[in-house]
């Protein structure tokens, strides 16, 4: 008995970062943030679709414009977030999420809410992301250590996954007890929550701003060419840059798709949707594995690949109301799979091969870089569902993404690449050319 009681220590459980006070609130506070995602993920396009009757095109605008934030912001975020303090940023971008969610509700409710006001919405929420998605992969990067990031991404994978497998469902039924714009408040208090848990973390040595005797530009330059001059960065950038335009291409459709081409409910696109959930969490889980097996570039081409399988998965849906939800449901569970996949990868070997003094500049501008796409791919997808229809926009993104994957194993250093590399001083070449084909 001794024994048994024993092996039920949460020491014997809860291992590694998770005996950190500092990572575990780091991890609560984003797992909300996760949750309450998910509902207006479905909610905000709902509330277009259903109260709104919008078309195609206004939804992809409305994903367009959450995106926007990115290449307008972005690279001064980035200044920002390496001269002033990681942790007040963080709270601050929060506090200013929820205030923007809670206007879809304030609205509703007042009978004055428009396709403008969720324009506005998802702008605000766009801008604060820009701000504080950097400045807390910074302030994770410096309290768990680098050599540790392995185990803090794929920890907060978790978070996601378990966000994405249960967070779905929750949403359908509170987008259909609630209705979507109310339901978009629950999204509002998770802000809330994470900013009043972060700021229990106390201050630490590393949190201090670096010194910067440079001009703004001379310090967005030279995050700019620390990008250009290392050639994972580079490879990185290029790579996410355009499978956002086929990602958010599908991020404009699908609740459009499952509502009118699928004729799926709030609820039941909920449930289709905690397929992504399992597919995340199971990635959560082996992606050490399949990198220990397979090495970390190789095993990031396949995830990327098998976002265009998803999808043109999920674009084949059709048939019986069971079969269409079974196809779906499977689509979605291997984009997430084969999406986490990648990302883990993605995140760890963006902040392993940047130098400190460099990081959140670095950060801020990949992030900027990476989804300035975004915007596109969201008018090309409303555009191409409103004039061919919605299920070609779905095809759309998969045959792009299948396309991507041998092109990126062709021209990147990424399929070579088996170990996680150290911190890369950016090198400097005779030619653009010459750079160009090291790639």
């Amino acid at each position: 008995m001794a024994t048994l009681i024993k092996s039920l220590h949460p020491r014997l459980w809860f291992t590694g970062l998770w005996l950190r006070p500092d990572f575990r609130k780091l991890w609560i506070s984003l797992t909300m943030t996760h949750f309450g995602g998910q509902i207006t993920f479905l909610a905000l396009p709902l509330t277009a679709a259903l109260v709104l009757n919008a078309s195609p095109f206004e939804v992809g605008v409305l994903t367009a414009l959450e995106a926007l934030p990115f290449p307008l912001f972005g690279l001064f975020a980035g200044v920002i977030v390496d001269r002033m303090p990681k942790l007040p940023i963080i709270i601050a971008s929060d506090i200013g999420r929820a205030l923007a969610l809670a206007s879809v509700p304030v609205c509703a409710w007042m009978g004055v809410l428009s396709m403008p006001v969720l324009y506005l919405a998802g702008f605000l929420v766009g801008t604060g992301t820009v701000l504080g998605w950097p400045a807390y992969q910074v302030f994770m990067t410096e309290r768990v250590g680098r050599e540790n990031l392995v185990e803090a991404n794929a920890k907060i994978g978790i978070a996601d996954s378990a966000a994405q497998l249960i967070g779905p469902g929750l949403a359908g039924a509170m987008i259909a007890w609630l209705t979507a714009p109310f339901a978009i408040l629950l999204d509002a208090f998770s802000f809330l929550f994470s900013a009043w848990m972060l700021r229990g973390i106390p201050p630490k040595a590393s949190d201090a701003p670096k010194a910067h005797p440079q001009s703004v530009k001379a310090e967005i330059l030279e995050g700019l060419s620390t990008i250009w001059h290392t050639r994972t960065l580079r490879a990185l950038v290029w790579t996410l840059a355009t499978w956002q335009v086929f990602r958010h291409a599908f991020i404009a459709i699908v609740v459009l798709y499952c509502a009118r081409e699928l004729g799926f409910s709030a609820g039941q696109v909920g449930a289709t949707f905690m397929a992504a959930g399992i597919g995340s969490l199971a990635a959560a889980s082996f992606t050490s594995r399949l990198n220990a097996h397979y090495g970390m570039g190789p095993t990031m081409l396949v995830g990327i690949t098998g976002t265009g399988v998803a999808w043109i998965v999920m674009g084949c849906a059709m048939g019986p109301f069971w079969l269409s939800m079974a196809i779906f449901a499977t689509g979605m569970f291997v984009l997430d799979l084969t999406a986490m996949v990648f990302f883990i990868n993605y995140l760890t070997l963006r902040q392993a091969v940047t130098p400190d003094r460099l990081l959140g500049r670095v950060t801020a501008s990949m992030i900027c870089l990476s989804v300035a796409t975004a915007p596109l791919g969201g008018l090309v997808g409303g555009w191409i569902g409103e004039h061919y229809g919605l299920r070609a926009a779905m095809l759309f993104a998969g045959v792009g993404a299948l396309v991507l994957g041998p092109l990126v194993a062709k021209y990147s250093p990424l399929s070579s690449m088996r170990e996680l590399p150290k911190p890369q001083e950016p090198t400097t070449t005779e030619s653009v050319t010459e750079e160009l084909a090291g790639d």
